[in-house]
């Protein structure tokens, strides 16, 4: 398989891998269950993490397997095929990988006959059928010019934009610079959208509404007419060259925290340790959190 620049991908292979489960379409195998084993090969470029020898750059196969194991393990369905649109699903949640080959094995399914093997395999990848559709948290924030007319115009953006539904605007806020040169205050806000972009792609497209709107990457952490930052998108992992997620640092971002936790009060994000914590419990021992306060200007508008 090549990726999106006609280059051939790397794989990760696991198999093996023997979970007990409990899906059928009969009473006795929902009730007793029966082991259930899953192969897996990931289509993904592992070349930033080999030269960097770093394994945050790649698929964590132990994780991997864990989380399969609680597929597997997880809510019956009746069929195999449908566990293994699961088990893809999962796979394909790490925006590093750009499709997975998944093999679900019932060698003790229900056939009164001798056999080998009974197993159905699948490949999913980003550009076949329909995409899944997920929430991602934005940020937004201005310092120079008119900051709510950019804000405003990102928010239009975003909502005219393929592939991307708005959910929520929060209120917005005024913050104090964190980091970086001396600089105007900010105005933040944080936006809800249900999307079926690819991460990356997400990213392109804040990028190319940042572009259009003056941004320019002079100074890190300097001023800027536009900002758009994903906070996390539902389901998703990666770390890689471009794009990060979780953000690295959103647990501690008071001009983050307090507006999302404005639209959605039972949000949650890992904070330092890898816990997921409520976002206002985060909120609440942000280091920042004095330099935030609620904006005078006119809130953002919802496009129609």
């Amino acid at each position: 398989m090549l990726d999106d620049a006609g280059r051939p991908l790397d794989q990760i292979r696991l198999t093996g891998l023997t979970v007990r489960g409990f899906h059928g379409v009969f009473e006795h195998e929902r009730r007793g269950g029966q082991d259930f084993v899953v192969d897996v090969v990931l289509h993904l470029d592992t070349r930033a993490a080999a030269a960097a020898d770093d394994l945050t750059r790649t698929v964590h196969y132990g994780e991997l397997a864990e989380a399969l194991a609680t597929v597997v393990a997880g809510d019956p369905v009746d069929l195999v095929e449908t566990l293994a649109a699961r088990l893809a699903e999962r796979v394909l949640s790490d925006g590093r990988v750009h499709a997975a080959d998944v093999t679900v094995h019932k060698p003790y399914a229900p056939i009164p006959l001798s056999f080998a093997d009974v197993a159905v395999t699948i490949r999913r990848d980003r550009s076949g059928g329909p995409a899944a559709t997920r929430r991602a948290v934005l940020a937004l924030g201005a310092n120079l010019g008119d900051r709510r007319a950019a804000l405003q115009a990102a928010v239009e953006a975003l909502a005219a934009a393929d592939g991307v539904r708005l959910v929520a605007v929060s209120p917005l806020v005024e913050t104090d610079p964190v980091g970086g040169p001396e600089q105007p205050d900010y105005l933040n806000a944080v936006v809800l959208v249900d999307t079926s972009l690819d991460p990356h792609d997400l990213l392109a497209l804040c990028g190319r509404i940042e572009q259009d709107h003056g941004r320019e990457r002079l100074i890190h952490w300097g001023a800027r007419t536009l900002d758009i930052d994903i906070i996390t998108v539902e389901g998703v992992t990666c770390a890689d060259d471009v794009l990060e997620l979780p953000h690295p640092r959103a647990a501690r971002r008071a001009f983050v925290l307090a507006p999302w936790a404005a639209i959605d009060p039972d949000a949650r994000l890992p904070g330092p340790d890898g816990r997921a914590l409520p976002v206002r419990d985060l909120l609440a021992v942000a280091a920042d959190a004095a330099g935030v306060r609620l904006a005078t200007v006119a809130p953002l508008e919802v496009p129609a």
